[in-house]
């Protein structure tokens, strides 16, 4: 259907992310893979969305100059906001239990930013999603960070896993965009190019 309309254009999707990749897949949407090594430092002061745009944009601007008047590349960030912080990628074990004993019986936010990129123009969406867990024992979570090792995942954890299984007690929000891509407006926009 999509695939059809899109047929003039390459999207590039500049993810290293399985799960990203998969859902352009199971989307129905031919794509390449491009990949850059970006450090991903945002200004101290940026809160929430405005982090996940800035680093989305980032992302992007790697390709300055690089696109051909048919490609449309495409970027994203996710995190984890909690108490008015951002929570990344653990760095380390002792920090991925920190970050789940955190969230343990409250509610955080899961915020991805994606970015289209063309010659032409530069487009930003976001979506926030919130996310509440049920209390975590400790063993609890250190049987899943042992098992399913979750050290690229942002908040420590993924929700399509197992402690996403057994843990969360509600969602309110796009489950996909937890997973890290808010496939719903993402489709929405493509399909409303020309």
């Amino acid at each position: 259907m999509l695939k059809n309309k899109l047929k003039k254009y390459t999207l590039i999707l500049a993810s290293g992310s399985p799960r990203r990749q998969q859902f352009f897949k199971d989307l129905d949407l031919d794509f390449e893979i491009r990949l850059k090594e970006i450090e991903e430092i945002y200004p101290p002061e940026l809160k929430a969305y405005e982090i996940t745009n800035y680093l989305a944009e980032l992302k992007a601007s790697a390709f300055d100059g690089e696109l051909q008047s048919n490609e449309i590349l495409i970027t994203s960030d996710t995190i984890v906001w909690y108490n008015n912080k951002a929570l990344g990628k653990p760095k380390d074990e002792q920090d991925a239990f920190e970050i789940l004993k955190s969230l343990s019986n409250a509610t955080h936010q899961v915020i991805t930013s994606v970015c289209f990129k063309t010659n032409e123009k530069v487009v930003l969406l976001h979506e926030i999603t919130k996310v509440t867990f049920n209390t975590l024992s400790e063993e609890s979570i250190r049987y899943y960070i042992e098992n399913y090792k979750p050290y690229d995942k942002a908040g420590a954890y993924g929700i399509q896993e197992w402690i996403g299984f057994i843990g969360v007690s509600k969602i309110e929000g796009s489950y996909a965009n937890v997973m890290g891509m808010p496939t719903d407006k993402v489709y929405d926009y493509l399909t409303k190019l020309d």
